[in-house]
């Protein structure tokens, strides 16, 4: 068996299975090559806020061993991954990326989707940088691969940073309000938010409990969906590639709201995917959702007094430990009415059932939108720049993406092109709850037929 070092970025989880079976590399080998690339970009990107250099060596030591034993894993086994810092390894603290953690114990064990990651026989590289408890789009320190002098994202930026840079193959995120779907769409990955309640988020630190999702960040739409099927429960079992044909699909295109106030290249490069959708063989049906943005509401009506009552504790002993918006938004977010919420929780129940009509009034397999309005925006602005004006950067990225986690369905973002300055946009496609594999097999058509999946930033 040879140990060369596979190339990176770029490198798809089912290409370097390919390598890993065949002789051609070791899991030894390319957890160097992760771990050099890592060594050689975290100054720019700063992606990871813990590195786990020996354990994730002597874990490919035993994923080579058992491979060579004829103890295969499946997809997953000998694969870099990293994993969101709100979540638990065991050994290692969860600093949920905020200064009120940093004398936080380590975890006992891990949390249950790092257990099914090892269990898969994944590599766990180390853990990624996220926005101070998941709670914003920025996700600083990280910084964008494609112009480090950009925000990657978030709140599971540091995840989608160390994926576009090739520090991991793969990596864990978070999504309640587009935590996952806005940094893919801002660093060219693929992100996949399953449905609601399909992962398990037992030793993930919350943020709304009624709206938090674990998810894959990757290269592919494959390898999004290997991922996924190993950390669903149960777990699943790998599906088929599918052909590119989309003949009998169809899918909606809710133009009100999902297409309003869009930067004009974000703009063109969705309708080009959407025609290209069309191309493949989809049947193309322009739809309209109304209460999109009764959606959007709801999702932060229930959000905000969830993300209060988790920090109630803290917020009336050591106030000054977060970060000063954090402070104040759960300053302003505890005082909500328990009225409010409940009237929140209540219409969540209307726009779930609102979408499902909208599903089956049209025998939608999906809808298509864009995922975010925008490319990422300097580490230093504050807003979001169109033609017309600006707006702040959290109502804008999380725009098209929170109202499906009020609806709980599964959302996928792929990239679809870039600006006129070479940064990533991307397309979101949103489908039928736990039908994670019909929405795959649109990504994974859409981005075979997309040159932007097959490029990768030079750093």
């Amino acid at each position: 068996m040879t140990s060369d070092p596979p190339a990176l970025p770029g490198l798809t989880i089912r290409a370097a299975g390919t390598l890993l079976r065949d002789g051609s590399c070791t899991s030894v080998a390319l957890t160097e090559a992760v771990l050099a690339r890592l060594a050689a970009t975290e100054s720019r990107i700063h992606a990871y806020a813990f590195v786990c250099a020996e354990s994730a060596r002597a874990a490919a030591t035993v994923a080579d061993r058992e491979l060579m034993a004829g103890n295969d894993r499946g997809p997953l086994h000998g694969i870099p991954v990293g994993v969101k810092d709100v979540i638990d390894i065991a050994g290692l603290p969860t600093r949920c990326g905020s200064a009120s953690r940093a004398d936080a114990a380590p975890a006992m064990r891990d949390a249950a989707v790092v257990a099914r990651l090892r269990a898969a026989g994944a590599v766990i590289v180390g853990k990624t940088v996220t926005h101070e408890f998941a709670a914003g789009v920025t996700s600083p320190p990280a910084r964008n691969p494609w112009d480090p002098d950009r925000i990657p994202g978030g709140s599971s930026g540091g995840s989608a940073a160390a994926v576009a840079a090739g520090s991991a193959l793969a990596a864990l995120g978070t999504d309640t309000a587009g935590s996952i779907r806005i940094p893919a769409a801002l660093v060219g990955a693929v992100g996949l938010k399953p449905t609601y309640g399909s992962v398990s988020r037992d030793g993930v630190f919350p943020l709304s409990w009624s709206l938090d999702t674990v998810g894959p960040l990757a290269t592919t739409v494959d390898d999004a969906q290997l991922v996924f099927e190993a950390i669903r429960e149960p777990a699943g079992a790998p599906s088929p590639v599918d052909g590119d044909s989309l003949a009998g699909v169809r899918l909606g295109v809710p133009r009100p709201y999902f297409f309003d106030r869009l930067q004009p290249d974000v703009a063109s490069a969705v309708e080009q995917a959407i025609r290209r959708l069309g191309d493949l063989g989809a049947t193309i049906i322009d739809v309209d959702w109304p209460d999109a943005a009764v959606a959007a509401a709801v999702g932060f009506v229930i959000c905000r007094p969830e993300l209060a009552a988790v920090h109630e504790q803290t917020l009336r002993t050591t106030p000054e430990r977060f970060g000063p918006v954090l402070r104040a938004r759960l300053e302003a977010f505890s005082l909500f009415p328990a009225a409010g919420y409940l009237r929140g929780r209540r219409a969540q129940v209307a726009v779930r059932r609102s979408i499902a009509f909208l599903y089956r009034r049209h025998d939608l397999a999906a809808l298509v939108t864009p995922t975010v309005p925008a490319t990422a925006t300097s580490a230093d602005a504050a807003t979001i720049a169109y033609p017309d004006g600006d707006e702040p950067v959290h109502s804008g990225f999380t725009r098209f993406t929170m109202p499906f986690n009020a609806t709980g369905q599964p959302a996928l973002s792929i990239p679809v092109g870039f600006d006129r300055i070479g940064l990533p946009i991307g397309l979101q496609i949103v489908g039928r709850p736990h039908d994670e594999a019909t929405v795959c097999r649109i990504g994974r058509a859409c981005e075979t037929a997309t040159a932007a999946a097959r490029r990768w930033p030079a750093l």
